[in-house]
């Protein structure tokens, strides 16, 4: 699939740090003109990558872009300037990081969004630093520190022991400065307005809780973590460094925090805000469901009763299958459901 690449004209540019509230004002538009490049060869997978035009004549098509997200910024924001770089209000992510966090945030476009519902239940890695020997009110270096024990005495031994107990199928308890609606509003807020705020504990797996390094900072009164989590959806990562402080008797936060994967989408295809500023490139929705479900090659009549919303014949696998016409285009997710297989979702209905 060829790739087209479209230069933005005065490049601009942010401090690595630099926060931005993006207003999404659909009346404003972006400040700049872009001229069309055309681009020989196929880039490997996620195979093909396109590029947005400004040019209302020729609009931006269906896909996602892997963002490597800023150190400072919210989704939101990272949402927001993502809007006026493709020219469409028509984008989503797959799932928060906080404001701390760097890494992989997968953003859809258009006809795209309808992917994001799976893909935000999709497996997560991280790498990670957990300090300790310290424990603060957010579970991370964001927060207000609430006690110090000195971490001196812990051994490798006890903290890979506790880190097993904390691999596999767990409860966890997510931190109480998050996201979770509690009665219609966000735990967050009830804990910034002075409640104390306490959630019920829910079932994640941690499938890998790897430990790289173990440092001794502070002359050695807090011990410093690096480690990979590979964990299912809806993990906290800040919880888990809480709760192996816990275990541990010294008490743990949250230092640093990158993710690497959502999926099958890693950080070595992700892009810079900056970086797409300058070519806004991103992954063709055929490619990007490739890549996340199993396959199914239609024959024509099959994409002729699927574009209807009819059953067709069952699937080879159980999972949701990204269904595609002959000329490979997406058009639908199906489940089976009896002896058929039915239509989650349908791209190219009939007219």
């Amino acid at each position: 699939m060829p790739a087209y690449r479209i230069r933005v004209g005065a490049a601009r540019s942010w401090p690595e740090n630099h926060v931005e509230c993006c207003p999404t004002n659909t009346k404003r538009r972006p400040p700049w003109n872009r001229a069309r490049k055309k681009l020989s060869g196929n880039r490997p997978i996620l195979e093909g990558v396109k590029t947005a035009s400004q040019n209302p004549t020729d609009p931006i098509g269906s896909g996602l872009v892997i963002v490597d997200k800023p150190q400072g910024w919210t989704s939101h924001d990272v949402v927001g300037r993502t809007r006026r770089l493709a020219g469409t209000r028509k984008v989503g992510h797959a799932g928060t990081l906080d404001p701390m966090a760097t890494g992989v945030l997968v953003l859809g476009i258009n006809k795209a969004t309808r992917l994001l519902t799976y893909i935000v239940g999709a497996n997560k890695t991280y790498t990670a630093t957990i300090r300790l020997g310290e424990s603060t009110i957010t579970d991370d270096a964001e927060g207000e520190l609430v006690q110090a024990r000195i971490a001196a005495a812990l051994t490798e031994e006890q903290i890979r022991e506790s880190v097993a107990k904390l691999t596999g199928p767990i409860e966890q308890v997510p931190s109480s400065v998050s996201a979770i609606k509690v009665n219609g509003e966000r735990s967050y807020a009830r804990v910034r307005a002075g409640e104390e705020v306490k959630l019920a504990a829910r079932p994640v797996t941690i499938h890998r809780f790897e430990i790289h390094q173990i440092r001794r900072e502070r002359g050695g009164k807090v011990q410093d973590i690096d480690v990979t989590v590979e964990c299912s959806s809806g993990t906290y990562i800040r919880a888990l460094a809480r709760d192996l402080g816990e275990d541990l008797a010294v008490g743990g936060h949250l230092t640093a925090l990158r993710r690497t994967e959502v999926g099958p989408y890693t950080l070595n295809r992700a892009r810079t805000l900056e970086q797409l500023a300058q070519d806004f490139e991103y992954l063709p929705m055929e490619d990007a469901a490739d890549a996340l479900f199993p396959r199914r090659d239609l024959s024509e009549h099959e994409r002729s009763e699927l574009s209807f919303g009819r059953r067709i014949g069952v699937n080879q696998s159980e999972e949701t299958t990204a269904a595609f016409a002959p000329d490979g285009s997406l058009v639908a997710l199906l489940k089976n459901k009896g002896e058929n297989a039915r239509p989650e979702l349908v791209f190219t209905p009939a007219s």
